[in-house]
């Protein structure tokens, strides 16, 4: 039973009885059903219970013989430990159910809540970044969530160490929402369970994870596509090269995310994936208005009765030159552009005016390409002006 990569679009009817919801987290709570195979079985057998009925034969047609589904009392076992926790169940198409979430492929079909729902009423923006952040980064994080809380978005990050406790703390008293990659009840770190404990009386913590699961770090990745999704932009504070903010950048951009990130200094490591995803295209944030000029005007909170929005021009920091005009060369243009290059190459050499005519696009859009993708160790260059995949 593989993953299809493209699920109904149409999302189904939640459960609205006990027997509904036990038979949903049964289908889901089953082994190798993800959230698009639980999707395309609700599609095809128009309910938890009648695809729970035939996913013994879909397995076997799958090459998985002796399959059983998860066991009703395993189920029970989790709804028990959510009443026990204060958690809720906020199914796809429940009316809870954040839109922007339910618009990406792999939108897991259910999430567990504990806190107060209402803050998914409002716009969110993701604030990500290192867990070993500096001084700085720490203060950029916490001014920006601040800033943006006053605005009226909720800030929403993953309750780790470094930038995502600094913004989570920021903005406790304005409504914040952790995504949490094990069980919504369980607090990890564990120096964060005081926050975690704050975060749900003003904001909520979520997660798709059954209750009691200690995270693990395959989960991560996983919960990142739900901090992306759930918000209208992604801002990265601080983040290594390698890391899973960048992952985070990378599900945002898949998900037609605006990518946004704090430049840091060159020698710093903690800001190299930063750096680097400026140059790539993503939108330079200085400050909280920056990130919501970046979002389109649907996007933004009705602002209260006589509030300035923060959206004006920003006046230049002193002795700053006043900001030009921002070129808006999309993250996501530079992204196609490199796959439309690696696409046309392979082992063998092809000249690089015969790719640019290919391409049919500018040489001062190429070469810049091409030198990303070589210093990144993707294409290799040989002599006579030849490239070839690495």
């Amino acid at each position: 039973m593989s993953e299809d990569p493209h699920p109904s679009t149409h999302p189904p009817l939640p459960p609205t009885t006990e027997d509904d919801r036990v038979s949903w987290l049964r289908l889901l709570r089953s082994r190798r059903v993800g959230p698009t195979t639980f999707m395309r079985l609700m599609g095809e057998h128009g309910s938890a219970s009648a695809a729970l009925s035939a996913l013994p034969e879909v397995a076997r047609a799958a090459g998985v013989e002796d399959y059983s589904p998860c066991p009703e009392d395993v189920v029970r076992a989790e709804l028990r430990a959510a009443k026990a926790a204060g958690a809720r169940m906020i199914c796809m198409g429940d009316p809870l159910y954040p839109a922007d979430l339910q618009q990406i492929p792999d939108a897991p079909p259910l999430l567990w809540a504990i806190g107060d729902p209402d803050v998914l009423k409002r716009p969110m923006v993701a604030l990500v970044g290192a867990r070993n952040a500096s001084s700085l980064g720490l203060r950029m994080a916490r001014a920006l969530a601040a800033d943006l809380a006053a605005e009226g978005f909720v800030v929403v990050s993953g309750l780790a160490r470094g930038i995502d406790t600094a913004a989570h703390t920021a903005t406790l008293d304005a409504g914040t929402v952790a995504i949490l990659a094990g069980g919504v009840d369980v607090m990890y770190p564990a120096e964060n369970a005081r926050l975690a404990e704050g975060i749900a009386k003003t904001g909520l913590r979520l997660s798709e994870q059954p209750l009691g699961m200690a995270p693990q770090a395959r989960h991560f990745p996983r919960r990142n596509r739900i901090i992306s999704g759930i918000a209208k932009a992604v801002v990265v504070v601080e983040a290594a090269v390698k890391s899973g903010s960048l992952i985070t950048a990378r599900m945002a951009l898949d998900q037609g995310r605006e990518v946004l990130a704090v430049p840091g200094h060159p020698f710093d490591a903690r800001a190299a994936g930063c750096n680097m995803l400026i140059r790539d295209g993503a939108l330079l944030v200085r400050r909280a208005a920056d990130v919501i000029e970046a979002l389109p005007a649907t996007a933004h909170p009705a602002p209260a009765q006589g509030e300035i929005p923060l959206t004006e021009p920003a006046p230049a920091l002193p002795g700053e030159p006043p900001t030009p005009p921002r070129e808006r060369r999309s993250l996501r243009d530079t992204a196609l552009l490199h796959s439309q290059i690696l696409d046309r190459l392979g082992p063998s050499p092809l000249a690089e005016d015969q790719l640019i005519r290919d391409l049919a696009a500018p040489a001062n859009a190429i070469t810049p390409a091409l030198t990303d993708l070589e210093l990144d160790g993707r294409i290799r260059r040989q002599p006579g002006g030849l490239l070839s995949l690495a």
